[in-house]
């Protein structure tokens, strides 16, 4: 992370992590949606335990890293259990939930098995009731001073300090940047439910990252009973990818429709499009190096169709309202056929395949 290697994606399971089978199964799922590290609770002695057996069993399957997440006995888990710190890629550690020993011996573990530490402040954990933000770069700037005192190579710590409101994270990651150079782990923490969770994420990552500061980000999303915890991941891909730092899949422009759209065949089509999309895309990423690159154009009326059509790799323009029935289909700027008939997705989507079978 940092230099000018691409922004990293993170998730962390919200598992039991004493829960081996569970915990190893949820973290293959976070690493398929997109995460490239990924962060466990280590909480107690079971959680101590069971981490060295989740790294091994996960460990046949993926080089996922794996991150130790620590709160008030770190320093007493890791030396306990040395298994666990030995096996752990990273430690996490929150200066406001670790006193002064707690902190100095966690570093020194960190130090005798060469483990990479994000010191993550956040402000609910932050000893002050008065100017938190000041407070939060404080605990993080003087922590990470620290750490490099004790011995810990300044490229082997990465620095956090996450706000639970969109304007404060903003201010308080600038005023850190323009501080100091430490590679930057972006979030905003307990973001909220949904929407306003993705919305305010989206704002706070987006512009921090818009400004050139951030090496790597975790949506922190509070999920519904039947949200799975990747959607935070698939969350954090589309912020980053909206911004043109990396792509993830084919970039699709689809119509929102108005009063010259006279069906939802349009909707349906960009649907059918991006489900396709999700489906055959880990298939195409091993197969056709450089799909995700693609653009894509779903439109539905000849206002913008033909234009965003042609501008993207492959576009397809539906028939608006006194239109007619018929859907021209443009690839790399030039008519390609028209489309009509009741089996429109179907014909597009061959068409779609085809056009990246032969193209990559």
């Amino acid at each position: 992370m940092g230099d000018n290697h691409p922004i990293v994606l993170q998730s962390m399971t919200n598992t039991d992590t004493s829960d081996v089978k569970s915990t190893v199964l949820q973290i293959l799922e976070l690493e398929k949606a997109g995460a490239e590290i990924v962060r466990i609770t280590v909480n107690n002695d079971s959680a101590a335990k069971a981490a060295p057996h989740i790294i091994e069993k996960l460990r046949k399957k993926s080089e996922v890293p794996i991150v130790g997440d620590f709160h008030f006995n770190g320093n007493l888990l890791l030396k306990k259990y040395p298994e666990c710190a030995k096996m752990l890629d990273k430690y996490r550690i929150n200066p406001g939930n670790a006193d002064d020993r707690n902190f100095r011996e966690m570093i020194e573990i960190a130090l005798k098995y060469e483990k990479p530490v994000r010191i993550g402040v956040n402000s609910g954990s932050v000893k002050s009731i008065n100017n938190i933000e000041e407070a939060v770069i404080q605990s993080a700037l003087q922590s990470t001073k620290l750490a490099q005192k004790l011995g810990l190579p300044k490229d082997k710590i990465v620095l956090s300090a996450k706000m639970s409101d969109v304007n404060a994270t903003i201010r308080v990651y600038e005023k850190i940047a323009k501080e100091t150079n430490y590679v930057l782990h972006l979030g905003l923490t307990e973001a909220g439910m949904e929407e306003m969770g993705i919305v305010s994420s989206s704002i706070a990552l987006g512009t921090l990252l818009h400004k050139g500061i951030g090496n790597t980000i975790r949506v922190s999303l509070t999920p519904s009973p039947d949200t799975p915890r990747t959607r935070e991941v698939e969350i954090g891909k589309m912020i980053i990818q909206s911004l043109g730092l990396r792509n993830f899949r084919p970039h699709v422009t689809s119509c929102p429709g108005c009063g010259r759209t006279s069906n939802n065949c349009y909707q349906k089509l960009a649907e059918s499009v991006n489900k396709f999309i999700d489906q055959k895309i880990h298939t195409w990423t091993q197969e056709y190096p450089g799909v995700e690159n693609l653009k894509i154009a779903v439109m539905g009326c000849v206002v913008n169709g033909p234009g965003e059509s042609k501008s993207a790799d492959i576009g397809i323009s539906l028939p608006g309202k006194m239109e007619n029935s018929i859907a021209p289909v443009y690839i790399e700027g030039k008519h390609y056929c028209d489309l009509k008939g009741e089996n429109l997705d179907k014909q597009f989507l061959e068409i779609l395949e085809e056009y990246i079978s032969k193209r990559l």
